[in-house]
């Protein structure tokens, strides 16, 4: 097993101790936030499950079938997670406007506070570890995992203010916390549709990519210039394709050489997987 692919499973065993722990506390409280807050639990255990899968496939070296690898697995999965994701929250919007519309008895007591108590400090931990780990090994994955980690602080703490507003008589509070929870994951489902989308549709890198691409081409000693440059995401990493002028003088041999150092230099770069050069006489 991988780093990446370990790092995923920690995710999943994570998830799976939250929602087991706030789906049993949410059944006996009768609390709708801290039920809420256990589907948006589940979505992360269904996502983290998917990212596993994913990072296991985009893992996988170029082969016949796919002669530039499986990058396109991680995004891939990504999106699935987003759709899965708009489909829960509008079903826990739908009960908690339910919930708020009709008089319902709760049993909200100590265990639904330390439970999100609980929840806010694993989420936390999750959250730094993940984007840390994501960044440094620049997987979009799991970097997503930890950004929806961070947001699920911020979903557990609205729970957490509705279950001790209704401990303190106002169950109402109860409901909209799980409304606004609702809000939250169709927002983490939307960012991170969005940001998938892009990598599958061969979005342009940002722009500090081509001004790093450009100096280390014409610091290639052969280069007299460049006069085409185009670069696309291929799933998570980058494909480039540049012409470079070469004098017009110098031998078959000599001007490969030249074009092979070029693609040395571009493919050693972060993120950049396949770089192709074009030679042009002048």
């Amino acid at each position: 097993m991988q780093k990446s692919e370990r790092i995923s499973f920690v995710g999943i065993f994570l998830n799976t101790i939250l929602f087991v722990a706030k789906i049993i506390v949410g059944i006996f409280s009768q609390s709708t936030a801290v039920i809420s807050d256990a589907i948006n639990s589940f979505t992360d255990i269904f996502a983290s499950v998917f990212i596993f899968v994913a990072v296991k496939v985009a893992n996988k070296k170029a082969d016949e079938d796919h002669p530039f690898g499986h990058d396109r697995a991680e995004p891939i999965a990504g999106f699935i997670v987003a759709i899965f994701t708009g489909i829960l929250s509008f079903e826990i919007a739908r009960t908690s406007i339910t919930e708020l519309l009709t008089e319902h008895s709760t049993n909200i007591g100590a265990s639904a506070v330390a439970v999100l108590l609980f929840t806010i400090a694993v989420k936390s931990f999750m959250a730094a570890y993940f984007i840390k780990k994501g960044t440094d090994m620049k997987r979009p994955a799991i970097k997503a995992t930890g950004i929806d980690s961070r947001n699920d602080v911020l979903v557990s703490t609205v729970a957490l203010i509705g279950v001790i507003g209704a401990m303190f008589g106002y169950p109402k509070l109860d409901d909209i916390a799980a409304l606004i929870i609702s809000l939250f994951i169709f927002y983490s489902g939307y960012k991170i549709g969005i940001e998938n989308i892009d990598y599958l549709m061969g979005k342009r890198p940002p722009e500090d990519y081509f001004a790093k691409i450009r100096k280390k081409t014409l610091e290639t000693k052969g280069v007299k210039g460049i006069n085409e440059l185009n670069a696309h995401y291929v799933g998570n990493k980058i494909h480039v394709e540049i012409h470079i002028d070469v004098d017009e003088n110098k031998t078959t041999k000599k001007s490969h050489d030249i074009g092979k150092e070029v693609q040395r230099k571009i493919e050693k770069m972060p993120d950049i997987c396949r770089a192709f050069i074009h030679i042009d006489p002048v």
